[in-house]
C-alpha cells in the first residue's frame, strides 16, 4: 500500500462519525488541560487510559493523539498571558510571548502562536505521510554520541539565548544542571546530593522546577512592585497580526517546521530540545537579535512552530519502530498494548487502519485546532483585564494544585515554593532564570548519553568523532564561537570608528 493510498484508506477511518467525536474530545480536553499549569497531556491520558480498553482502538488512539497535540498548544496560554509555562518545552515560550502580552499584543501572539502550531505540525504530518518508512530507518540507526551532540547543541544554546550578562547565562545554566544530578545516577543507581532524604531520591520534578521559577517566582516579585493592576487602557480585542509580524515571522516558521520535524524523529530529541534549537537558530539569523527577550515575534513563532512540529512527527519512532520517545508516547505506546497491538515495523502492514488513521486524524485535529482557538484569542485575551491583586491568588491555587497533581506529593509543593523564592532572589539579582531551566532539562541527557556512549565503546573516546552528527555539530558550534567573535569585532571596530570621528564627544564622555 503506498502513501497516498493508506492515508486515503485513513481518511476513511477518520471521517466516520464516531472517530471525528473522539478526535473533537481530543482536541478540547488537549487544549483545557494544556490551560492549567502542571497537569499536560501526561496527566490527562493517565487518567483517561483504562477508558480506551473499553473503545476502538483506532478511536481510542486518535482521541489520545488529540489530547497530546491538543495540550502543546493549550499551554502556551497560560505562558504566554502569565508567564507560567504549562511543560518544559514551553519555557521557551515565556522568553518573548509574555513581554508581547505585557506590550498589549496578547491577542496576535497568541494568533502567531495558533497558526505557526498548524503550518508546523502540517509540514510535520505530510513529512510523516510521505517519509515514515525511509525515516524510521535513519532514525534507527542514532546512536548515544549523535543524542550527546544535540544535547551539546542545546547547552551551548543557553549562553546564546540569554540577552544579559553571558557570565550570569553560565552560572545559571551550571546551578541547573547540578540540580537535575539530584536524585538517582542514571547509569549505575547510585544515590547522588540526597543528603539521606528518600525524597530526593527520585530527583527534583521538573514541574515543580518550572512552576515555582516561572510562576511563584514571579508572583513574588509583582507583589514586591506592585501588582499589575490590568490592562484597562490597552487594546486587546481579538485581532489578527498585522502584515509586517507575517512578514517578520514567515520564514521563521518555515525553517522551524523543518527542523522540529527532523529533531522530533530523533527518539529523546523532544519539544524542549526543538524549541531551543530553532530558537537559537532564528535568533542568529534575525536582523534584530537584541529585541529577543523583549518580544520577538519571530523568536516567538520559531518555538512554538518546532515544539509543535516535532510533537507530531514523535509519532514516527513510535508507530514504525515501536520506540516512544517521550513520557506522553510511552502513555500511549501502553494504550496500544491493551488492544493487543504492538507498534513497530509491522504495524503498517499488521493494522494498517491504525497507522493511516491515526495520521489521517492528525490532519483534522490538526484543522480543528485552528478553527477552535483563532476565535476564543479574545476570550483567553481578556484575562490580561483581571487585576494582578486577583489574580495571583488564582495563579498560585493553580500552580499549587498543578505541581501536587502529577505525583501528589507534597514534597514538590514545598519544592516549587523553594524555587519560587529562588526565581525572585534571581529577578532582584538580573540573572536570566532561561538558562537555569535549560540546563536542568538538558543536563541529564548530556551527561547520560556521553557515560553510555563511553560504555558502549569500552572507554574509547574516537566513538564521538567517527560519528558524522558529532563531527557537523562540532563545526556548527565552532562557526558560532567565530561569527560571535567576529561580530564582536565588528562592533567594537564601528564603536572606535565613531569615537574617531567625533572627538569632542569621546572627550565630553572621558
Amino acid at each position: 500500500m503506498d502513501a497516498l493510498s493508506g492515508l486515503l484508506s485513513g481518511f476513511e477511518v477518520a471521517f466516520s462519525p464516531s472517530s471525528l467525536f473522539f478526535v473533537l474530545l481530543g482536541v478540547i480536553i488537549g487544549t483545557v488541560i494544556g490551560l492549567i499549569p502542571g497537569l499536560g497531556p501526561v496527566t490527562a491520558i493517565a487518567l483517561l487510559l483504562p477508558i480506551t480498553y473499553e473503545l476502538e482502538p483506532t478511536t481510542s488512539i486518535m482521541m489520545l493523539a488529540g489530547i497530546y497535540y491538543g495540550s502543546m498548544y493549550g499551554g502556551r496560554i497560560p505562558a504566554i498571558l502569565m508567564r507560567l509555562p504549562g511543560d518544559a518545552s514551553a519555557v521557551v515560550t515565556t522568553f518573548d510571548g509574555y513581554p508581547l502580552a505585557r506590550q498589549g499584543r496578547a491577542s496576535e501572539a497568541l494568533s502567531i502562536t495558533a497558526i505557526g502550531s498548524f503550518v508546523g505540525s502540517t509540514v510535520a504530518i505530510i513529512g510523516m505521510t510521505f517519509l515514515a518508512p525511509t525515516l524510521a530507518k535513519i532514525s534507527g540507526s542514532v546512536e548515544s554520541a549523535d543524542m550527546f551532540a544535540l544535547a551539546s547543541v542545546g547547552l551551548f544554546m543557553v549562553v546564546l539565548l540569554s540577552g544579559g550578562s553571558k557570565a550570569k547565562a553560565l552560572i545559571a545554566g551550571a546551578i541547573g544542571i547540578i540540580i537535575a544530578s539530584i536524585g538517582l545516577d542514571p547509569i549505575s543507581g547510585q544515590s547522588r546530593l540526597t543528603f539521606g532524604s528518600i525524597n530526593l531520591l527520585t530527583g527534583i520534578d521538573i514541574v515543580a522546577v518550572t512552576v515555582g521559577l516561572f510562576g511563584i517566582g514571579e508572583l513574588l516579585y509583582n507583589a514586591e512592585h506592585g501588582f499589575f493592576s490590568g490592562a484597562k487602557n490597552l487594546k486587546l480585542q481579538p485581532k489578527l497580526p498585522k502584515k509586517a509580524d507575517w512578514i517578520l515571522t514567515r520564514m521563521a516558521i518555515v525553517r522551524a517546521s523543518i527542523v522540529g520535524f527532523f529533531i522530533g524523529i530523533l527518539p529523546g530529541g523532544g519539544g524542549t530540545v526543538a524549541s531551543v534549537v530553532s530558537y537559537g537558530v532564528q535568533k542568529k539569523l534575525s536582523k534584530h537579535p537584541e529585541n529577543f527577550g523583549k518580544g520577538a515575534m519571530d523568536g516567538l513563532a520559531a518555538t512554538e512552530t518546532a515544539d509543535n512540529a516535532s510533537s507530531n512527527s514523535a509519532f514516527i519512532p513510535l508507530l514504525t519502530l515501536g520506540v516512544p520517545p517521550n513520557p506522553v508516547l510511552a502513555l500511549i505506546f501502553g494504550a496500544l498494548l491493551l488492544q493487543n497491538i504492538t507498534p513497530g515495523p509491522t504495524l503498517i502492514t499488521e493494522h494498517p487502519e491504525i497507522f493511516w488513521g491515526v495520521i489521517a486524524s492528525m490532519y483534522l485535529g490538526n484543522i480543528l485546532l485552528l478553527i477552535l482557538n483563532l476565535p476564543l484569542v479574545g476570550v483567553f485575551v481578556q484575562m490580561l483585564r483581571v487585576r494582578g491583586s486577583i489574580m495571583a491568588p488564582i495563579i498560585l491555587l493553580l500552580a499549587i494544585c498543578g505541581v501536587y497533581s502529577v505525583r501528589n506529593s507534597l514534597f514538590d509543593v514545598a519544592t516549587a515554593i523553594f524555587f519560587g523564592v529562588l526565581g525572585y532572589v534571581l529577578r532582584k539579582a538580573n540573572f536570566d532564570m532561561g538558562p537555569m531551566i535549560l540546563g536542568f532539562i538538558l543536563g541529564p541527557i548530556f551527561e547520560s548519553e556521553f557515560r553510555r556512549s563511553l560504555l558502549v565503546s569500552g572507554g574509547d573516546f574516537s566513538v564521538f568523532y567517527q560519528r558524522p552528527l558529532v563531527i557537523i555539530v562540532v563545526l556548527l558550534i565552532v562557526a558560532a564561537i567565530a561569527w560571535q567573535g567576529v561580530g564582536k569585532l565588528r562592533r567594537s571596530q564601528k564603536k572606535l570608528r565613531q569615537q574617531a570621528a567625533d572627538p569632542d564627544h569621546t572627550m565630553y564622555i572621558g
